[in-house]
């Protein structure tokens, strides 16, 4: 179903890329058996598999899959009986001790709140063997040699041959230390031939050590000669090694006999292991080639955003956009030769496929790729000399087996369709084709260099041209898809840019008909427009950008406002209640003192000592707040305050109106959109309110009639808080205002929407806005009138 796709597409070189991202042999053969799935929820398992591993490739980095080996022949030939080799033994537990790692690994993932569902059901099955890993571990070394802890009778044996070793060495060491020995001997060590201990002898003095001779030098005057004295000692170390190898092989025998036992749980840990390693290499690849997990469909719906071929250098290829299987399900691509058109239809065969197989695709996150029953392709030159067949004969081949068995949810790939033949039946069997299968449903992008199926999207519904761009400028390719945009001829454009005669061009344009003429420039004008409107999204999306960012900073310095407002809030209460501590302890003090006088002169206080006192007393209180400007006490007392008087509030320095008493000392003061309770003492007289002028039978309202500068709506029904806004606008044009503010709160904004649909269409409101930071933001609307 995919072979034929899968080597033209090159599927097998991504296999080869992916195959250097596994850490372990069976890995390796792992993924090398990597082939795309048409069932869509086999597939959508394997991207979800892909996911967790790169998810666990993001957190952690690499995953512990040192010392696995491929010890399937191994466990096999233990089943039937074969002895294993302590290298074959050492592999075994070294695979057992990987899983047992890689195990502890993942459930500390879990541990720590990470869930890997699917990771975890291939762990779960891992067989720990714990046993069986310690029983060879004793026996044999990380090296692969066999330990002397591995019985007590090979232990002894060695160290008997340690004994007898020494013992030979130490008489050949006497006798090499001898006095004759410098002068019968070539060279003054020992060494070892057959397995037994000897000395160099010269060739004269031969029979002054007798013995067996072993080996000769190259000139033959050096002998290697076993003394005689030490004949017999040789002979007994000869016999322990012998035990030691017949010891050695029965542990290796004992040792295979159990690992036979494990043989299923062996290979069942290998497959996991294996799997485990395969799914980490394919995280390992999506990081290399930046990739994400498509979306999946069975719909045939495919939507790739910026997706770049993954087997041509980062730097070098063009992402495109391509879009398919919804407005339309047919798309011809027309243009010239090396424009890219060819690598266009290999991207979108080839993200398909390796979606298709679990791997994440080259384009950006939200991609959408269909699974497709079958996928086929008729891409490049195969002209075969062997079998005499032309460029067009070798595509009609595989066009005509492509005829006979894609089906309606198959993805179907042409390049340079009808080509190599006459340009007049290449074109009417280019369309013909292109019609068998858009009429059986299949999903179908086909390239071509005949303007006769420009017209052919025009004409049927689901189809689409399409082009790859070509700067004239430059006289080179931009690789850049086009959707919507057919191909136009750039012959007399990169004539005339490489210097032909004007009056050529226009001769040669007086031989292109009419309506040729009519639509090379209905395709020059829909290039136009199309970089135009490139242009103003690039443009728009770069001031959504500034002021995403602006909008962020703003809303991080309205954070920090309120947050050292909060602070220095807790500050002031923290002075004051400071200060409100030490008043008291002076008063303490004060009024101990007086107690003290009473007692001591016998409540003879003088005049002048509670003066005193008294003075003590006033200076103790708290001073809060910024210096006042003292107004004579008597312009105070000179004008009793009205609802409605414009004063100054002194500490803050702003001017307001007069709203209503509170009490005996203190008002409600209108401020801006602010309301504050102010103590009388604080505020200084500017001017009277302005009087009403009453006229007799009406109650219209004036400018002096006074209206709040804000109109709060919170927990106002719908209707209710339109109608009060109703009346508070006509209220407050009357009274004059130029600006004011409705407070309606953020809620779930259905309240403040209500309010500004209303204010936008009313006739008299010139701008409305949201408040500013220390106007209350988005739960307040500021109206401005005409």
């Amino acid at each position: 179903m995919y072979d034929k796709a899968i080597r033209t597409l090159e599927f097998d070189k991504i296999k080869e890329q992916l195959l250097n991202y596994t850490s372990s042999a069976i890995g390796r053969e792992r993924a090398a058996q990597l082939q795309p799935s048409g069932d869509l929820e086999e597939v959508a398992k394997w991207q979800e598999e892909t996911d967790e591993a790169a998810k666990v490739f993001r957190l952690r980095g690499n995953i512990p899959l040192g010392g696995i080996f491929d010890i399937r022949p191994h466990a096999k030939r233990a089943q039937i009986g074969g002895m294993l080799s302590p290298q074959e033994l050492m592999e075994i537990a070294s695979t057992i001790r990987a899983g047992r790692v890689l195990s502890r690994f993942f459930e500390e993932m879990t541990e720590d709140g990470h869930e890997l569902p699917f990771i975890l059901e291939y762990i779960n099955n891992l067989i720990p063997l714990h046993d069986l890993q310690q029983t060879i571990s004793y026996a044999i070394g990380e090296h692969g040699e066999v330990l002397d802890s591995a019985s007590e009778n090979l232990r002894m044996l060695r160290n008997q041959l340690r004994t007898n070793e020494a013992r030979v060495r130490e008489k050949l060491e006497s006798m090499i230390r001898s006095s004759n020995a410098q002068k019968m001997l070539s060279d003054a060590i020992i060494t070892i031939r057959n397995d037994r201990f000897v000395i160099p002898v010269k060739q004269e003095y031969r029979s002054n050590y007798g013995g067996i001779i072993h080996d000769q030098s190259s000139s033959g005057q050096t002998l290697f000669i076993e003394p005689q004295v030490i004949v017999q000692l040789n002979n007994v170390l000869q016999e322990t090694r012998v035990k030691e190898q017949q010891e050695i092989q029965r542990i290796l025998i004992e040792l295979s006999a159990v690992v036979g036992e494990h043989t299923h749980e062996l290979l069942q840990n290998v497959k996991v292991l294996a799997h485990i390693d395969f799914l980490y290499a394919k995280a390992r690849y999506a990081k290399a080639i930046k990739g994400s997990k498509p979306a999946l469909n069975n719909e045939g719906r495919v939507k790739l955003y910026k997706a770049r071929h993954p087997l041509i250098d980062e730097k070098e290829v063009v992402p495109n956009d391509i879009y398919l299987g919804e407005e339309f399900s047919t798309i011809v691509i027309t243009g010239p030769n090396t424009g890219g058109k060819t690598v266009t239809l290999k991207t979108i065969g080839l993200c398909t496929l390796m979606a298709q197989a679990g791997l994440h695709i080259p384009a950006l996150d939200g991609s959408e790729t269909a699974v497709f029953q079958s996928v086929f392709a008729d891409i490049g030159d195969e002209q075969s000399i062997e079998q005499s067949l032309s460029t067009f004969s070798s595509h009609m081949v595989n066009i005509v087996e492509i005829l006979k068995n894609f089906e309606s949810n198959s993805l179907v790939l042409f390049d340079e369709l009808g080509a190599g033949t006459d340009p007049q039946e290449g074109a009417a069997l280019a369309i013909s084709i292109l019609d068998e299968v858009y009429n059986r449903g299949a999903r179908v992008i086909a390239t071509t260099h005949y303007p006769e199926l420009k017209a052919y999207g025009y004409d049927r519904e689901g189809v689409i041209n399409a082009s790859v761009e070509f700067d004239v400028e430059s006289l080179r390719p931009t690789y850049k898809l086009l959707i919507g945009v057919p191909g136009r001829s750039n012959a007399f454009e990169i004539s005339k840019r490489l210097g032909l005669n004007d009056w050529v061009i226009e001769h040669a344009r007086g031989h292109v008909g009419t309506d040729t003429n009519k639509v090379e420039n209905m395709i020059a004008s829909l290039e136009d427009s199309r970089r135009q409107a490139e242009k103003d999204r690039e443009e728009a999306e770069d001031y959504l950008k500034q002021a995403e960012k602006l909008h962020k900073d703003l809303q991080q310095q309205i954070v920090e406002y309120y947050a050292q407002k909060d602070s220095m809030i807790e500050k002031a209460a923290e002075k004051a209640a400071e200060l409100v501590d030490k008043a008291k302890e002076e008063a303490e003090q004060i009024i101990s003192d007086l107690r003290r006088l009473r007692f001591e002169k016998n409540a003879e206080v003088k005049e002048h000592e509670l003066i005193e006192a008294k003075r003590r007393l006033e200076e103790s209180a708290p001073f809060i707040g910024r210096a006042k400007k003292q107004k004579p006490q008597l312009q105070k007392q000179a004008h009793a305050f009205t609802q409605g008087d414009e004063v100054k509030v002194i500490s803050f320095d702003q001017k307001g109106h007069l709203i209503e008493k509170i009490s005996d000392t203190e008002w409600q003061v209108q401020i801006g959109i602010m309301k504050m309770k102010v103590k009388e003492s604080d505020l200084e007289y500017i001017k009277a309110a302005k009087q009403k002028e009453t006229k007799p039978l009406t109650n219209i309202k004036g400018k002096d009639y006074h209206v709040s500068l804000e109109l709060d709506l919170r927990g106002e029904r719908f209707e209710n808080a339109l109608s009060r806004v109703e009346k508070y606008i006509d209220d407050a044009l009357l009274a004059g205002y130029p600006r004011v503010s409705i407070i309606h709160g953020k809620g779930t904004g259905a309240l403040r929407q209500g309010v500004q649909e209303y204010l936008k269409n009313h006739r008299s409101v010139k701008r409305i806005r949201f408040g500013e930071a220390g106007e209350g933001g988005t739960g307040v609307t500021v109206v401005e009138f005409k």
